[in-house]
């Protein structure tokens, strides 16, 4: 089974992570697709001593055009895109196939830190309230739990999931056109579930599969060019999701599926 899956990872001076996340897996002949964006710290020399097909590129394209070269030259029925800091399981590669099959979606495992802490990998719509209040920015108890939708112990619809671990069939990730590369980084995991929910695919989150995630947020220290990126990106998604701006009322209207779904088990729609 795990021979119909190709992983795509895109690194940019992770090579540690690699070492740490990759080093004790075995993959059980799915193909591993590293793209490397011009990274200085030996990145695609330690993801090839690995067992990666590394492409390496001449310079740093960003986060989701670097995964659509993944995209791109994948091979297989099934792809993941999988941050360099996540620990795969590949015996949950039937599970989350079978989810994706069942409901024709875009599907995440359920994340875990290396503590074994649960990651709300889940989200609702991204008011930029409740994206504000989600960071501590933005006074609001109502505005904050409707962005992170709480894990549960079976399949759950989601507006979408952060991007470090989202697989789907590789088919329909090309119809829908990859990730959006107006986003060289940030907001292009909340767009690619938005448009997949426009395009009629849900996206779910299964906790029947668990993947390891250290989840290093970067706006969360005082890095410039952290925020410089986290705020174009942001301009570039709200223009593209102006409704988002409007209100509860508009934003459901033009994301209806998504709105309609959100927070409900899939065992309420059956395919």
């Amino acid at each position: 089974m795990s021979t119909d899956w190709t992983l795509v990872t895109v690194t940019y001076n992770n090579a540690a992570e690699l070492r740490q996340f990759w080093s004790d897996v075995d993959l059980a002949g799915a193909r591993w697709i590293v793209v490397d964006n011009a990274s200085a710290d030996g990145s695609a020399d330690v993801a090839r001593a690995l067992g990666a097909d590394v492409v390496a590129l001449e310079r740093n394209v960003g986060f989701g055009a670097a995964n659509n070269v993944g995209l791109r030259v994948a091979e297989s029925e099934w792809l993941a895109f999988v941050n360099p800091d996540v620990r795969v399981d590949p015996a949950s590669f039937a599970q989350l196939a079978a989810t994706s099959r069942r409901y024709g979606a875009l599907v995440a495992p359920a994340l875990r830190g290396v503590d074994g802490s649960v990651q709300p990998n889940g989200r609702g719509l991204p008011y930029p309230t409740a994206k504000l209040a989600h960071r501590g920015l933005w006074p609001g108890r109502a505005a904050r739990s409707a962005y992170v939708v709480p894990p549960t112990t079976e399949p759950v619809f989601v507006a979408w999931v952060m991007g470090a671990a989202v697989a789907g069939p590789t088919a329909a990730l090309r119809r829908l056109g990859g990730w959006d590369e107006r986003y060289f980084i940030y907001y292009e995991d909340h767009d690619l579930g938005l448009r997949a929910w426009r395009h009629g695919m849900p996206v779910v989150v299964d906790p029947h599969a668990a993947w390891t995630h250290e989840w290093k947020r970067a706006t969360t220290g005082l890095s410039w060019l952290h925020w410089k990126h986290e705020l174009r990106s942001g301009l570039a998604f709200y223009r593209a999701y102006p409704e988002l701006l409007l209100g509860p009322r508009s934003a459901r209207r033009r994301n209806q599926d998504a709105a309609r779904w959100t927070g409900r088990k899939t065992e309420e729609r059956a395919q």
